[in-house]
């Protein structure tokens, strides 16, 4: 089957198996990889869809006949293949997933050392062109496979070296039977001061329980009413490879994900005083108000972890989150690091002595619209049209159209997978911001 070139996204590589992704096409990847990077040694892992095994060897052997030797990690998290990248002798890192998405997706993760990310702008551009073209020099010898389980052990290690105890907290983990399961020693090394109650914590790459993904409402129901009838502190929720965590609060409510970035950012500004944060342009202004309160300086980032991990290095930010339950810690490379996230939320529990509730109360300021989708077919003319009608409020093309008031603000961007384009507004009453989403959206879809 030829590659289809629309699996090659701005961030990843992903689609629907065997369809759009099969082996020929992650076998040309690997050997692009090894061709553009010029990597001697690649660390490879993946996640636990059905169809990673046959596409973990099929890429290793793609690494391997292009030159390169491969440490093999197995099944891991994506977090883990970027500690990875940066803590073993590899000039690249790959990570066969298709993260949140459903079961019949997957796809390729790519990094260069120390978790720097390839993607639009910096080398996937290159490696699709080279994986569609399918043409290699042969290497005069081909490359090696070793594996390593050390690096887990040394990681969980890591993250336990956060943790700051007082008294003991109840939690309820959902891992929606998928590589987040991989954590669970962090958990169980400290039992003496979190009660864990799991849930979903089989390994099933056809995740029959719900999709893992935070992000969806949906998919946090049946951890809300179990935080509730344990009477837990927290309820913590991992995606399908563990980049993304989702928070519920001991009242069963969703905690928005920005509001997870003011929190954690605000404990990395005591490590780091004065230092940047980066959001991502859908988070709520809050956030901003939070983090600046706190002593930190903020600036506004695109959408996509490889777009936002470059941004940190270029103005040195010491954290970043994403509306989407991406937080990235200077202390894993500027990549996601979401069990750290977890341990710093209940370090913040333990230290204010506060329920989970109490500390998201000083975020809830605004009224925020969540993300609409819209099916459109010419993104552009929206583009234009929401440019020309709202000129006299302050422009910002990071990514797509973000106009801010001082009473209310929007963005609107193109989805990179869909002919969609993707609306989040904020209002400081909900009257204006349902009188300004239904105002822009019929601008959009009209």
């Amino acid at each position: 089957m030829p590659t289809a070139p629309h699996i090659f996204k701005a961030y990843d590589i992903r689609g629907i198996y065997p369809e759009e992704i099969d082996s020929e096409t992650v076998y040309n990847i690997g050997r692009a990889l090894v061709t553009y990077t010029r990597a001697k040694n690649i660390v490879v892992s993946k996640d636990v869809r059905i169809s990673s095994d046959t596409l973990e060897e099929e890429l290793i052997r793609g690494i391997t006949d292009q030159g390169a030797n491969v440490i093999k990690l197995g099944l891991a998290t994506s977090p883990l293949m970027y500690h990875a990248s940066g803590k073993l002798n590899v000039d690249a890192g790959v990570i066969i997933t298709a993260s949140h998405n459903p079961a019949e997706y997957n796809g390729v993760k790519l990094c260069r050392q120390y978790a720097v990310p390839i993607g639009e702008g910096s080398g996937m551009e290159e490696i699709k062109a080279l994986a569609l073209n399918a043409s290699f020099t042969e290497p005069k010898k081909k490359g090696k496979v070793t594996t390593s389980e050390r690096i887990k052990k040394q990681l969980h290690e890591y993250i336990c070296s956060f943790f700051i105890s007082n008294g003991k907290k109840k939690i309820v983990i959902d891992f929606a039977n998928a590589m987040g399961i991989i954590d669970k020693p962090v958990y169980e090394n400290l039992k003496n001061y979190i009660e864990s109650i799991y849930m979903y914590d089989d390994y099933d790459g056809t995740f029959p329980n719900h999709e893992a993904n935070p992000l969806k409402a949906q998919t946090l129901k049946d951890l809300q009413k179990r935080v509730i009838k344990e009477k837990a502190d927290l309820g913590i929720s991992y995606d399908g490879d563990a980049d993304r965590v989702g928070f519920v609060d001991e009242t069963g409510e969703i905690v928005p994900m920005d509001y997870i970035t003011a929190l954690i950012a605000k404990e990395a500004l005591i490590k780091h005083p004065g230092g940047l944060v980066l959001m991502d342009l859908r988070s709520s202004n809050a956030v901003k108000e939070y983090v600046e309160a706190a002593g930190g300086k903020v600036d506004l980032c695109r959408v996509g972890h490889s777009l936002i991990k470059k941004q940190m290095r270029e103005e040195g930010a010491i954290f970043a989150g994403e509306l989407s339950g991406h937080y990235y810690f200077q202390e894993n490379f500027n990549a996601e690091l979401s069990t750290l996230a977890a341990i710093m939320i209940i370090n913040l529990l333990n230290q204010t002595g506060k329920k989970m509730s109490e500390l998201t109360k000083d975020l809830k300021k605004y009224y925020h619209s969540g993300e609409i989708n819209s099916t459109v077919n010419n993104k552009e003319k929206v583009f234009l049209k929401l440019k020309e009608t709202y000129c006299d409020g302050k422009c910002n093309e990071l990514d797509g159209v973000r106009v801010d008031y001082p009473n209310w603000w929007f963005n609107v961007r193109a989805s990179n997978t869909e002919p969609k384009v993707r609306l989040n507004l904020e209002a400081k009453t909900k009257k204006l911001m349902e009188e300004k989403r239904n105002e822009i959206l019929k601008i959009i879809r009209g």
